[in-house]
């Protein structure tokens, strides 16, 4: 949070004395400014806090609308970056429906000094202990305030393998998303603001407006799409430097209506892991492991990707080359959310991007599984609206979406202003 600083210009008892928020250095630059007499010295430039009223209907969404948590229901709510008025909220909203609210605070600058030289066996312990609590609870509620996207880039790559490998994967792969109620997120912050080129202020409506939007709404739109997926075989995604062909045959289509994550809007099917074939060039940055890929691009030949390359091409085959899965294909989906059309640099945001789809490089989820298991799951995202370049999803041979916009009548539901 900003604070200004206010010198008190009165005379009398605590003439002449300086405020200032916590945290801040004399050594750092301020601004003065005279505050009248009788008003409070200290005053936030902004106000986002527990009596903000869209904080406790956004704990309410997750709690009573994504999770349904019903009486007796032990809830892991797990902070990475505290933020206690939302964690506050959502213990609230777990205890008022009858669960058991339990909590894990973590943050990324002490997580980076705990994994930049831990040792196999560290790792295998902390997914050890994490898997057995993962295994108490009925649900999980994961949300990150975003302070530096790249705070563990310089951790070295052995040692995020090592972090997938055991933590990710056991804990979360095998554990977290089969056998428990989920639901992650992000919370707003300034960094998330700074990334997305806003104010806090501007950004903090815009993340409110996204997250407590109607997924109601939104999960009666979607029907459609999830019918028409079920029933396809072939799939060509056309667009500059992408001509991909792959089949979802026999596998189902999910809709992600605010169940699972928030923000959401997304329909997601997987391709028959050796039906991929073509080139696909990626055009949305992506964060992974501190790192900010671009200009992502993958050869195909049956299912597995022979051929990629980035901004940094060692990196992204050394990611590729974790496991056998990690090269083959989890995930095929398209993006819906109304509110959101421009990267932020943060997947749970971008891959939900109205008039984009996302093809996903890893694990396959247990319920739409083609056979993929990895402890990689890279949901990569390409926009097809006009302004990113353009494209075409063709659905057995029918045109489906073009430019990011749905053009089969029974799919026009999902177009933005039919969502909003």
């Amino acid at each position: 949070m900003d604070w200004k600083l206010y010198l008190n210009p009165a005379k009398g008892p605590g003439a002449g004395w300086i405020s200032f928020a916590h945290g801040f250095s004399m050594q750092e630059s301020a601004e003065f400014v005279e505050a009248p007499v009788g008003r409070s010295s200290v005053i936030p430039e902004r106000s986002l806090s527990m009596t903000d009223p869209r904080i406790a209907k956004l704990a309410d969404i997750l709690v009573n609308y994504s999770l349904k948590i019903g009486k007796g229901e032990k809830v892991l709510i797990q902070d990475n970056n505290p933020e206690p008025d939302f964690v506050r909220a959502l213990i609230r909203a777990v205890h008022g429906a009858g669960g058991l609210a339990f909590i894990a605070l973590r943050d990324k600058t002490v997580e980076r000094e705990l994994y930049i030289d831990g040792t196999e066996e560290q790792f295998a312990l902390q997914a050890r202990f994490e898997v057995d609590r993962m295994k108490e609870m009925d649900a999980y509620i994961g949300f990150t305030s975003l302070r530096n996207a790249f705070a563990w880039k310089d951790i070295p790559s052995e040692k995020m393998d090592l972090y997938n490998k055991y933590i990710w994967k056991k804990v979360h792969i095998e554990q977290r998303v089969p056998h428990t109620k989920w639901v992650v997120l992000r919370y707003p912050s300034a960094s998330m603001a700074q990334n997305a080129a806003m104010s806090e202020a501007a950004f903090e409506d815009f993340f409110f407006d996204v997250c407590t939007m109607d997924y109601a709404k939104m999960s009666a739109a979607m029907n459609p799409l999830v019918t028409l997926l079920r029933n396809t075989d072939r799939v060509r995604v056309l667009g500059p430097g992408t001509d991909l062909s792959l089949s979802i045959k026999g596998l189902p289509a999910i809709k992600c209506d605010g169940t699972m994550n928030i923000p959401d809007g997304e329909v997601y099917t997987a391709p028959v892991r050796d039906s991929v074939n073509g080139v696909l060039s990626y055009n949305t940055p992506s964060e992974k492991d501190g790192f900010k890929f671009e200009n992502v691009r993958f050869e195909f030949k049956n299912g597995k990707i022979i051929d990629a390359k980035a901004n940094d091409t060692k990196r992204i085959n050394a990611i590729l080359d974790i496991d056998e899965g990690a090269r083959y294909l989890g995930e095929f989906a398209f993006g819906v959310n109304p509110f959101i059309t421009s990267p932020l640099l943060d997947t749970l945001f971008d891959e939900k991007i109205a008039g984009s789809m996302h093809i996903t490089p890893g694990n396959s989820y247990d319920d739409c599984f083609n056979g993929n298991r990895s402890s990689l799951h890279w949901d990569l995202v390409l926009m097809q609206d006009k302004a990113a370049g353009g494209g075409e999803i063709w659905l057995n041979g029918r045109l489906a979406r073009k430019d990011g916009r749905f053009v089969l009548p029974e799919l026009e539901g999902l177009n933005p202003e039919n969502l909003k």
